[in-house]
């Protein structure tokens, strides 16, 4: 009985000594939970024209990874159904003769056919930018030591 009670007193002590030492979490946030956040500063998105550096492609980091797009997009948005500029130039590998990035394969319907006889854009990949992103030249958000596929 008296080895129970000993027990039962060093626990308690154990606990009232931890949690008198215990500490709240710090916070990430660096404020209040209940204090509204900081809108970030607006990134510009790149500015140059497209197809102005075909050799400055962005590598891509992995494998499978979509192509990033280059170039500014605000003019050819929004992207429809009906209305996509981004095939003005990007359905073939030639643009007013100069070389392009061409839509993969995968874009293509693997039945239909254009009137040419060449193969139909895929309608279910008409939303461009679902899977190809315009790219900011910002610094990482935090640090980190990711290294891609080069």
């Amino acid at each position: 009985m008296k080895t129970v009670f000993t027990v039962i007193l060093v626990a308690s002590v154990a606990t009232f000594v931890g949690c008198a030492s215990f500490r709240p979490p710090a916070d990430m946030r660096g404020s209040d939970v209940a204090a509204p956040d900081q809108a970030p500063v607006e990134k510009q998105y790149a500015t140059r024209a497209p197809n102005a550096d075909l050799t400055a492609l962005i590598p891509r980091t992995f494998k499978g990874q979509p192509p990033l797009i280059p170039h500014e997009v605000e003019k050819y948005l929004p992207i429809t159904v009906e209305e996509n500029d981004c095939l003005d130039c990007h359905i073939s590998d030639d643009f007013k003769g100069r070389k392009m990035p061409r839509m993969g394969d995968s874009h293509f319907s693997q039945t239909e056919k254009e009137a040419d006889g060449s193969p139909k854009v895929n309608m279910s990949r008409w939303q461009c930018n679902s899977c190809h992103v315009a790219q900011v030249d910002a610094p990482p958000l935090v640090d980190n030591t990711f290294v891609g596929n080069k």
